[in-house]
């Protein structure tokens, strides 16, 4: 029996979004949580695109990536995140860092569905 959790993005800051994401993907919510078992809550996120996020923000937020090998550092502005992969790819990096890193990570990524 799954769940459907709809959250609307407008006006809200990132953090905010995330955590009541992060919080239903993990099952949480429910008296029924259990830490080894993924939740069985999807989440669909609407309105990325008008979430609240200060250009100061958009401007000195970084987010790096590394290929293993030396140089291989690149880091990228909020900004530039943005106009490269739209809001979407903001608010999937914030509610993944809020999940639990272990083998149900990637299972609870699925059940999360953001449009712009």
């Amino acid at each position: 029996m799954s769940h459907t959790h709809t959250i609307d993005a407008t006006g809200k800051a990132l953090g905010r979004v995330a955590t009541e994401a992060a919080l239903h993907l993990m099952g949480k919510h429910t008296p029924a949580y259990r830490p080894n078992k993924a939740g069985d809550t999807s989440v669909i996120i609407t309105n990325a695109s008008k979430l609240s996020i200060p250009e100061k923000k958009r401007a000195q937020e970084l987010y790096s990536r590394y290929s293993g090998y030396p140089g291989g550092l690149k880091q990228l502005r909020m900004e530039e995140v943005i106009d490269k992969k739209g809001y979407r790819e903001i608010v999937r990096i914030a509610v993944k860092g809020m999940l639990p890193k272990n083998r149900l990570q990637s299972v609870r990524m699925k059940k999360l569905s953001i449009t712009e």
